[in-house]
């Protein structure tokens, strides 16, 4: 029930501002075992696995043993430790507060902070977006970050809890995610060394990518929205991309809005050609980023009623 509990404490008050996030102490422990093992040539691939593994035990075995410690102080505490991991290991609230200030700008019609506010929340160069290609790449995060930040999270938690180590379980899928998002690029510097990170990733998000398509589509269908066209465009869609998973979420999102999200972007200058998504039955609009935050919160409102069911079954 506690899982629970952590989603209702991210809904209300989002990331924690007066303590220490977690990810910023895994971000640290990349970035340090980075300096160690970072390597290219032949030995890269094998440097990678190695510094993935290090950075899964690394970060499991802290977080084993807080919770170890602090059970040996009480149970009480030990309960406030796990609620408050799982709490800041979902990324709800932030995720709507991060896009919202883009459709802001949009709504007042300027349209440079409306490329600066994406640019906060995107990896593609947005300095020459137009205004539907902003609205595309903000609605194209809020359904990828629903996954990575959401039902993921709340999937694994859910796996762990079985075993009675729900943070835990939260945060090995944390640091896995918090790896591909600084190691896991196929560029020059990384397509050897972020392999493994990369696949870690792709694995752990493999059955949540799915689980959380499947919850949209009925988030859609509750709200009376055009479930139906949204079914079609997942399974034409879903597979049009690179990563295994990024384009499950998105196709639902395209065709519960009715526009097209994909197509190719500059990234550092470059330009990579990708697949489109949905149909360009009609324009983006700005009014669309807010139409995702309310099919984002009745997605997760689906996960939750899911959660809730299989609790009590349980």
């Amino acid at each position: 029930m506690y899982i629970l509990a952590a989603l209702l404490l991210d809904s209300i008050f989002g990331d924690p501002k007066c303590l220490p996030h977690p990810v910023v102490l895994i971000g640290r422990l990349i970035s340090y075992y980075e300096k160690k093992l970072y390597s290219r040539g032949t030995d890269a691939k094998i440097n990678g696995f190695i510094f993935c593994a290090a950075v899964i035990v690394t970060a499991a075995a802290a977080v084993f043993a807080l919770l170890y410690a602090a059970g040996a102080a009480g149970f009480l505490l030990r309960r406030a430790i796990e609620l408050y991991l799982l709490y800041s290991a979902i990324a709800f609230k932030s995720l709507k507060d991060e896009s919202l200030p883009v459709a802001k700008a949009l709504a007042a019609g300027d349209l440079t902070a409306a490329r600066l506010s994406v640019g906060r929340i995107v990896g593609r160069d947005t300095n020459r977006l137009d205004e539907a290609g902003v609205i595309r790449a903000c609605v194209e995060t809020i359904a990828e970050s629903y996954v990575d930040g959401v039902v993921s999270v709340l999937f694994w938690a859910c796996v762990g809890g079985y075993f009675g180590q729900a943070p835990l379980f939260a945060w090995i899928f944390k640091a896995s995610n918090t790896m591909d998002s600084m190691v896991g690029y196929d560029d020059e510097r990384y397509h050897d060394f972020g392999f493994a990170a990369a696949k870690l990733d792709d694995m752990m998000n493999f059955i949540p990518a799915r689980l959380g398509a499947a919850a949209a589509v009925a988030a859609g269908a509750a709200a009376g929205m055009d479930y139906r066209h949204a079914w079609k465009i997942f399974l034409r869609d879903r597979l049009k991309h690179k990563s295994p998973n990024s384009a499950h979420a998105e196709s639902v999102f395209a065709g519960l809005l009715g526009i097209r999200l994909g197509g190719g972007a500059f990234y550092d200058g470059q330009w990579e050609p990708r697949p489109f998504l949905g149909d360009d039955t009609r324009g983006p609009e700005p009014n669309d980023i807010t139409r995702a935050h309310h099919i984002l919160n009745l997605s997760v409102a689906v996960c939750a009623a899911a959660i809730l069911i299989l609790l009590r079954r349980g």
